[in-house]
């Protein structure tokens, strides 16, 4: 029953997520960091944080609502007011963002200097090392996602469903894992246009364990925009031609980001009708061999080798086994039975935009690692076996160090959905 329970809820998500990137716009929502009593970082020459926020958000949200009919925008504020972290959070979680982007500006202690463009994504913290983040994002993405348990009735009609099941966190951390990943990619596409426009120096996309992100249940990322503590970059963003500049940047990365994204789930089979396989039943011409019926009226009182191939019906009562017309009847075709393939289930630990060396620090000494690509991330698991219940076992061994780590599933050397692999894995075990 639980098993049937889950499947359903797989099916649902994925048909809200269709049906909502069909009937609804894209939401964006657009933080502009600080305000009202909280001024943020100031420069050495007064220009305070929240007023170069606010400035680019706007700027940022006119050109979307100019360009993208089909995007709605909403602020998180549009005036000098103070706006809680958690609010914002709430903000786009209730209005079901497809898209979170919050701006701030930089800035370090007095007598540093530094220069550039940052994008951040949630992720293992840069002061700790911790996952709390992660953990503390995926239990938003539970209450924010989870949206059939505030029907009235949901035990009834989800009647065996236990919110707390691996099966549970396995969806939610599929859900979880996506974001995620979406997240790198925005950011990566933050990094490449904003620079491009602004030619601000390039300082790369990083994750850390932001507030403001572990609380949203979508993608996401927190930009920053320049060192405001640094006086040219100070001067150059309080221009009218910085405030253009940056809001093109934004935007043509959201663009880019949108184009690949915002489709929702992907229906294979719409890509299937081709009118290709038309043209095939035109190999029709085969009948033209039956004209080979000419030798016939040669048919002489001898049947010779060559007319007993043409005249199949009388070989049987020849009985003759002659090995020349025998052997082709006798190929035995069905004996080449395919080959089953079975999912391989792995336990994933790790996921870096860049490649890991083997023995290196935040595999915490866990032996066994294997890697994959996906979307231009690295990613690292450790076991492979054909036995969930051997994988979901070696997975709580490893909760202690890496509390993040979830059970993915390949096959034919392709990731596939965990839920039907695990499905799959429980109907061969029930024969």
């Amino acid at each position: 029953m639980c098993k049937k329970i889950v499947l359903f809820l797989i099916t649902f998500f994925c048909f809200a997520a269709i049906t909502t990137a069909a009937n609804r716009k894209f939401t964006l929502v657009i933080d502009a960091g600080h305000g009202g009593g909280d001024a943020g970082a100031i420069g050495g020459g007064g220009v305070k944080e929240k007023t170069l926020t606010l400035k680019f958000a706007l700027a940022f949200g006119r050109l979307v609502e100019q360009n993208c009919p089909d995007v709605k925008v909403i602020y998180t504020r549009k005036t000098d007011k103070f706006v809680e972290l958690y609010k914002r959070a709430e903000i786009a979680n209730q209005n079901k963002a497809d898209l979170f982007i919050s701006i701030h500006i930089n800035a370090l202690p007095k007598g540093h200097t530094a220069r550039g463009f940052q994008t951040y994504t949630l992720g293992r913290s840069r002061r700790t090392g911790k996952n709390n983040g992660v953990l503390e994002n995926l239990e938003v993405a539970k209450r924010e996602n989870a949206v059939i348990f505030q029907e009235k009735d949901y035990q009834k009609t989800y009647r065996g469903y236990d919110l707390n099941s691996p099966e549970s966190d396995i969806l939610f951390e599929f859900v979880q894992d996506k974001n995620m990943e979406n997240s790198i990619e925005l950011a990566k596409y933050m990094q490449k246009y904003v620079c491009q426009a602004t030619r601000r120096q390039d300082m790369g996309a990083h994750q850390d364990n932001l507030a403001v992100l572990r609380l949203t249940s979508m993608p996401g990322c927190l930009i920053e925009l320049g060192f405001i503590s640094t006086r040219d970059e100070e001067q150059y963003m309080n221009t009218s031609l910085a405030t253009e500049q940056y809001a093109r940047g934004i935007f043509n990365a959201f663009m880019a980001y949108k184009k690949r994204f915002s489709g929702g789930i992907t229906v294979p089979y719409m890509a299937e009708p081709k009118a290709e396989p038309k043209p095939e039943p035109k190999a029709e011409p085969k009948p033209e061999p039956k004209a080979e019926p000419k030798p016939e009226p040669k048919v002489e009182p001898r049947q010779s080798e060559q007319s007993e191939k043409q005249d199949t019906p009388e070989s049987p009562e020849l009985g003759r086994p002659e090995p020349s017309t025998q052997p082709q009847p006798e190929e035995k075709q069905p004996e080449k039975k395919p080959v089953e393939v079975r999912p391989i289930f792995k336990v994933q630990i790790l996921t870096s935009p860049k490649a890991l060396k083997a023995g290196d620090s935040r595999f915490k000494g866990v032996k066994g690692i294997s890697s994959y690509q996906e979307s231009g991330l690295f990613k690292y698991t450790v076991g492979s076996s054909e036995d969930y219940n051997e994988i979901n076992r070696l997975r709580k061994t490893l909760l202690d160090k890496f509390p993040e780590a979830f059970i993915i599933a390949f096959k034919d050397g392709k990731r596939v959905n965990v839920q039907e692999a695990i499905n799959e894995f429980k109907s061969k075990k029930a024969r």
